[in-house]
């Protein structure tokens, strides 16, 4: 989809969306476009800046959700053990009661977490994923 600036003949100016420039230049040469202020039908395009996304575009809040995340990836990182895709037998074990309780960290298939939560085991999914650990 393309988003075009228009203006009419009497300069009001409006947007409208189309498939491609063609779908545009077929619905002005038909008769199907017309200004939303006065209803001419002398519509055409106006000049547009392109939509350029900068670093300084970006929303503040975004920004701070970003170093919420990061902060608790680094406060997950430094108080628990990763444990990889052993995560679900290794929170099992804790529950049960047959391996020491500890902080722990790692990755389980959606179906597997949602077995955990069905036999009570308490965890938690995270906002981001572990980083790889290398052997």
């Amino acid at each position: 989809m393309i988003r075009y600036a228009l203006r009419c003949a009497d300069g009001h100016a409006f947007e409208g969306w189309f498939r491609d420039a063609d779908g545009f230049e077929r619905q002005r040469d038909g008769g199907m476009l017309s200004c939303a202020e006065c209803g001419s039908a002398e519509v055409d395009r106006a000049l547009m800046a392109p939509s350029v996304s900068t670093a300084r575009a970006r929303p503040l809040e975004a920004s701070k959700v970003e170093r919420a995340v990061a902060e608790m990836r680094r406060h997950v990182e430094a108080t628990s053990t990763y444990v990889g895709a052993n995560f679900a037998a290794e929170a099992r074990a804790m529950h049960a009661g047959t391996s020491e309780h500890k902080a722990i960290h790692g990755e389980a298939a959606p179906a597997e977490a949602r077995r955990l939560v069905e036999e009570g085991v308490p965890i938690a999914p995270l906002p981001f994923a572990p980083r790889q650990k290398a052997n």
